[in-house]
């Protein structure tokens, strides 16, 4: 079956989409994991996944070896993640839920401008892993970057579905966060299981970070944007479902890309196809496509 041109322009915008999606869906579901865990958005997510990648490319251009200085920057993430819930947000996670999205946005702005101080504000283009080329079939081109992208955010977003899902870890946390009283009275440490959920937050970030970075030119602000599509992916597919939050990451990225057939769309403009996800879905479908309504007594 031969296709027609404007049918390979089309399915070239939904393959990188695709690519893009699986970008927006780890990042996503890093917001999904602080947001289980405290019923809270965290708009530092951006900041500290941008700050992981500048260790990451720190590392490399001292010479350590691309695959060796990613996981050790994703452990470093985790650690960090933990040091922060711990030294920040735990002295006022009572607090109530106005006062810990002013922390965040403080904590976004001090990680932002540590950035700017220790590395500067010049943007700078990042090599990929992937080698130059791609695979073609049908008239339709991808990238091996793409196919990297899509390979590394898929494993990383099985690995916390087998993690959340199928340890005893994983059920403990989901506890924790949803019973914390009940929890406590079992003996679960639940503060140590909310560190733990900002730790594993704070790596799957550093992933999105790490493999945007090619993409985009590396900068303290370059996650500014890709925080508002992930918001958007994660608002769509449901602010409590990691499932959702890949679902709504795919869709959200083939959204975009394909928002640019349209006159006047492009560049910053895409942000407001995200912006009007985010509005249309809060007044269609609240909870997002994964989402459960949640029943009060009056």
């Amino acid at each position: 079956m031969t296709l027609t041109p404007q049918e390979q322009a089309l399915l070239q915008l939904v393959v990188s989409g695709i690519a893009t999606g699986a970008i927006f869906a780890s990042l996503a579901l890093a917001l999904v994991l602080i947001y289980n865990a405290m019923g809270l958005v965290n708009f530092a997510q951006g900041e500290m996944a941008m700050f992981a990648t500048f260790i990451a490319f720190a590392l490399i251009s001292r010479g350590v070896n691309y695959w060796i200085a990613v996981p050790a920057t994703v452990v470093l993430a985790f650690a960090g993640g933990i040091l922060i819930q711990r030294v920040v947000i735990r002295p006022v996670e009572r607090a109530p839920i106005l006062a810990l999205v002013i922390i965040t946005l403080g904590l976004a702005t001090l990680i932002n401008g540590f950035a700017g101080v220790l590395f500067g504000y010049v943007p700078r283009s990042v090599d990929s892993p992937f080698s130059v080329g791609g695979v073609g079939a049908g008239g339709v081109y991808v990238t091996y970057r793409d196919l990297g992208v899509m390979a590394v955010s898929g494993v990383v977003l099985l690995l916390m579905y087998l993690l959340l899902q199928r340890t005893t870890i994983g059920l403990t946390m989901r506890a924790a966060a949803h019973h914390p009283e009940a929890s406590r009275l079992l003996g679960v440490r639940v503060s140590w299981m909310l560190a733990l959920g900002w730790g594993l937050a704070s790596a799957v970030g550093a992933v999105s970070g790490i493999m945007v970075a090619p993409v985009l030119l590396l900068e303290p602000n370059m996650m500014q944007s890709i925080i508002i599509y992930a918001f958007a992916a994660a608002v769509l597919g449901g602010i409590e479902s990691p499932l959702g939050a890949v679902v709504g990451g795919l869709i959200v990225g083939v959204t975009v890309n394909l928002a640019t057939l349209i006159p006047l769309v492009g560049g910053d403009l895409q942000l407001a196809v995200a912006l009007a996800i985010i509005v249309a879905v809060l007044i269609i479908r609240p909870n997002g496509l994964f989402g459960h309504a949640v029943g009060r007594r009056v």
